[in-house]
């Protein structure tokens, strides 16, 4: 099978000049030095940790599995997809000669070189479908794109997609819908990884994003009740809201609900939070008691939705960053 890849041509397309006027294609992480001296991926990893010691792991493992994977794994008959920004179009072109180390031919900045035949047809972003266009939008400088090979080949071909039955606008909103999930995800593994208290520190900051004035109870045995929270500054105006957090694998139970129930004060509504989630008959009680349950997702969403208005030293817990995306 054929394999395709896309390689970004700098920052700012800056290398696409070069590469249609020697036929080649480049990367950079010149600080690594020639790949092919290593005799496997783990001891060029390795370099790029003592190179790159300053940067976050991740990052130098990324950063060398790039270089790797263009050195090692692109091989002769591979096609190379580009994208030109200014004009968004991709250029395609195939591979005819394997990776070179040539810090001379592009620049010592660019060492690493593939060399390609640039075919002089090139795809309009706009022809491909929705999941395409979205899959090719990797942060990566180097991944395969082997599931829209069929896309290029046939628009190189001058010939028209084929009609799905599933149109663009609800491919997007279905590729929308999953990252969204995903991110939800994400944010329910920052949260779970917290210790309880920061885990009771999270949900007073969430209620005080939502409008409430909290009380937070001393560490110390369970009595309860973690939090009490009321609108009014002196906690006279009902509804008096009062909190219990179990953060923990095990679901909690209907005992621990009516615990809840019978802490003072006896006459303010009850909401219990639980990473574990609840047993059956935990939801039972809290339903004929009109107690409301937050377990791990529904903890995330409320995080997601009022996190702008959380305070800063709660925010602090989980850090998250704000992601536009198309409605």
């Amino acid at each position: 099978m054929t394999k395709w890849w896309l390689v970004r041509a700098g920052d700012s397309n800056e290398l696409i000049p070069e590469w249609k006027k020697k036929n080649v294609v480049s990367i950079g992480w010149a600080d690594l030095g020639n790949p092919q001296k290593y005799n496997s991926r783990e001891a060029f990893l390795q370099k790029a940790h003592k190179i790159y010691e300053e940067e976050k792991p991740g990052r130098r493992v990324m950063w060398a599995s790039q270089v790797w994977r263009f050195s090692h794994e692109i091989t002769i008959g591979d096609r190379i997809v580009t994208y030109i920004k200014d004009i968004r179009e991709y250029m395609v072109g195939v591979v005819t000669e394997n990776y070179e180390y040539n810090p001379s031919l592009i620049s010592d900045y660019y060492p690493n070189v593939v060399h390609v035949e640039w075919k002089e047809k090139q795809v309009p972003r706009d022809y491909l479908s929705e999941k395409a266009k979205n899959s090719l939008g990797s942060i990566s400088t180097v991944f395969r794109v082997d599931d829209w090979g069929h896309e290029f080949d046939l628009l190189l071909q001058g010939k028209p997609m084929i009609d799905s039955s599933i149109s663009d606008e609800e491919e997007a909103d279905s590729i929308i819908d999953d990252l969204v999930e995903k991110s939800l995800t994400m944010v329910q593994d920052k949260i779970d990884n917290l210790g309880h208290w920061e885990m009771q520190l999270l949900v007073s900051g969430l209620l005080q994003g939502m409008g409430y004035n909290v009380d937070e109870m001393k560490k110390g045995p369970d009595g309860g009740v973690d939090i009490l929270a009321y609108k009014d500054a002196f906690g006279f105006e009902h509804p008096i809201i009062k909190v219990q957090v179990k953060h923990r694998k095990a679901s909690s139970s209907a005992p621990e609900i009516q615990q809840l129930l019978g802490a003072n004060p006896f006459n303010a509504n009850g909401l219990f939070v639980s990473t574990g989630g609840f047993t059956s008959q935990a939801i039972s009680v809290a339903k004929q008691n009109n107690v409301k349950l937050l377990d791990l997702e529904d903890l995330a969403k409320l995080i997601v939705s009022w996190y702008d208005k959380m305070p800063n030293e709660t925010r602090s817990l989980i850090p998250l960053q704000k992601v536009y995306l198309p409605e």
